[in-house]
């Protein structure tokens, strides 16, 4: 039988980890007794640089479970795409599938079962898909239809309403630990592998307790980060609208030489304080966006390393 690895980036998870790990290990439990995994299948928690109890409290569990709950322990706080990607590198060659999950267990582990299922029938990768939003906020629902839609519309190939929340064979993290630049955005670079995929939805649950992770500003962030590290149709766009207001303004040229030679000047003050500064904003604006391309280049010829490993906890002997 496959044994599998729970991989859990961990942030400031004190309030969850206890509830996370008992949640997981009975799905473990369930699934081992189905002969459907090996009893020595386990959970990855990795902390990520967490300011509270968090790894402590990862540390009693690995004590009180030592097969069952294991540990990484990055030096320092990395963001949660590249915790993720340490855990699926660390499991990588203790397992033969791996399923990622956020601590806060508001993806529904039930579904678990049927990843597994989908993963005996041939599928590498099987993406946890939500089946609607309703209990986000209309903001939150709009922007993340809206997110999905330009990513689109930019190139990006992802899967709507698809997190993090993914199952993965020993193979296809193998093919992903290839992929080593540094701004990472896993939701585009998973459909990049290109094995057998498949989905199971679910409904998406209220966090048991703590605070998301995720604000606006941090989700924000993510969105840019996928569009500008997958698709350079924006800076297409601005060589396009760039080359749309030569058009115009050779246009108004010829419209001010007729207006000249005709005898009907009229005063454009207005008009003219009101070009400059929408060609300067135009210019500010391409000119940061060039800058953010150049400055991803700029880190990423630097091959400095995503991430350092502290501690692992694995095994009783550890």
């Amino acid at each position: 039988m496959d044994k599998l690895a729970i991989v859990v980036p961990c942030y400031n998870e004190e309030e969850v980890l206890k509830i996370a790990s008992q949640a997981l290990r009975e799905v473990l439990d369930d699934l081992a007794g189905k002969r459907k995994i090996a009893e020595d299948s386990f959970i990855l928690f990795v902390n990520d640089g967490s300011r509270d109890r968090t790894w402590e409290l990862i540390e009693e569990e690995h004590r009180e479970h030592p097969v069952q709950v294991c540990g990484v322990k990055l030096a320092g706080n990395v963001g949660h795409q590249f915790a993720l990607t340490a855990g699926l590198i660390t499991a990588m060659d203790m397992c033969d599938v791996t399923i990622s999950i956020d601590a806060d267990l508001q993806d529904d582990v039930t579904v678990i079962e049927e990843m597994i299922d989908k993963y005996h029938n041939g599928s590498d990768i099987v993406y946890g898909v939500r089946r609607e939003r309703k209990t986000d906020t209309f903001f939150k629902r709009t922007t993340a239809q809206g997110f999905y839609k330009l990513m689109g519309l930019m190139g990006v190939k992802t899967v709507y309403n698809h997190a993090d929340f993914r199952l993965m064979s020993r193979r296809a993290v193998e093919q992903f630990s290839k992929y080593q630049e540094t701004n990472l955005f896993l939701r585009g670079m998973m459909p990049l592998l290109g094995y057998q995929t498949d989905m199971v939805y679910y409904d998406r649950k209220e966090r048991v307790a703590g605070e998301s992770k995720y604000p606006l500003k941090k989700m924000l962030a993510l969105a840019f980060n996928g569009i500008s590290s997958f698709s350079v149709k924006p800076i297409s766009l601005i060589l396009g609208l760039g080359m749309f207001i030569i058009i115009v303004s050779a246009l108004a040229l010829i419209y001010a030489l007729i207006s000249y030679f005709t005898g009907h000047v009229v005063p454009g003050w207005t008009s003219l304080i009101l070009s400059i500064w929408f060609l300067g904003g135009l210019q500010l604006l391409a000119i940061g966006l060039v800058g953010q391309y150049i400055g991803k280049i700029y880190i990423e010829v630097k091959h400095r390393p995503r991430y350092n490993i502290e501690k692992v906890l694995a095994g009783e002997e550890s």
